[in-house]
């Protein structure tokens, strides 16, 4: 069994990352500005706005974080889009999800620009990955490939299933592992799959991504399959001084026995993730997106 060390692999992103926007500046570039829109005080919002943060300060970034409280109306957030997607010094910008209850979600992301929406979620820049078109892919899923990519795990003609259909993950992902040039055979599953176990225990390739801690247990893979954990559900826990702990969709102990390759919970798919923005971020700078 081999860990497919995310962390590391970002870390080694970052450095490349940042030896780029070192040589933009040498050359009298601008340098690439995100910004980040955080409403309200969700303790899983604001641990990763905070790491966005620091990472556009070590990569050599320029970084924006714009506050609102809970009772911000709609109109308001949507009035500070439309003056972010004017500012020319600003290459992209996120909304940190979730947002309140009195404020749609898919209407703030509709009204990003697509040439800024660097977190891959605008309806526009879904239907350019769909097509194969170059796009801003969402961090997740553009992590992941990266991750399978420099493991050099093999893609090619083998039996890919996806537990989790969400528009954030599940669904791209599984288009990412269709396309040509990676050509995995992909199946969806999902809370109303029948057979579920039996399913998962036929893929060469595993990826959980329900949201649902230790659902994948040993009896669910295939003996030299390569699993990839997207679960990051936060469980309480009176060994950490933040009072919880991140837990994965897959029994880890139990399942790693029987894999080639499988990712940790923390420090695999998260840090992919959050280096994946910075990626996107770098190609909104150097307009190789839409040019």
């Amino acid at each position: 069994m081999q860990l497919l060390d995310g962390k590391k692999i970002a870390g080694a992103i970052k450095l490349e990352i940042r030896d780029e926007v070192q040589k933009i500046k040498e050359h009298g570039g601008k340098i690439p500005h995100l910004a980040a829109v955080l409403v309200g005080h969700d303790g899983g919002s604001e641990t990763y706005v905070a790491y966005k943060i620091k990472d556009c300060e070590e990569v050599g970034f320029k970084s924006s974080l714009i506050r609102y409280e809970d009772d911000v109306t709609e109109v308001q957030l949507l009035n500070k889009i439309e003056e972010l997607n004017a500012d020319t010094d600003l290459d992209g910008f996120i909304v940190q999800l979730p947002l309140p209850e009195h404020i749609s979600e898919q209407k703030i992301i509709e009204a990003i620009d697509p040439k800024k929406d660097v977190d891959g979620f605008h309806a526009t820049n879904v239907g350019r990955m769909v097509i194969g078109l170059p796009t801003f892919v969402s961090a997740t899923p553009f992590g992941i490939m990266e991750l399978i990519k420099r493991y050099d795990i093999e893609t090619k003609g083998k039996n890919c299933i996806v537990v989790g259909r969400s528009q954030i993950v599940g669904r791209p992902i599984s288009i990412l592992l269709s396309q040509k040039g990676v050509d995995a055979t992909v199946t969806v599953a999902h809370s109303r799959t029948k057979n579920i176990k039996e399913l998962c225990a036929s893929a060469d390739i595993l990826i959980a991504a329900l949201g649902s801690p230790g659902f994948v247990s040993k009896d669910m893979v295939k003996e030299g399959a390569v699993v990839i954990d997207v679960g990051t559900t936060r469980v309480p826990s009176k060994e950490t001084k933040s009072g919880f702990r991140l837990k994965g969709d897959v029994l880890f102990k139990e399942v790693a026995q029987k894999c080639s390759f499988i990712t940790p919970v923390p420090g695999g798919v998260g840090p992919m993730t959050r280096v994946s923005l910075l990626s996107n971020t770098l190609l909104a700078a150097k307009k190789k997106i839409y040019s």
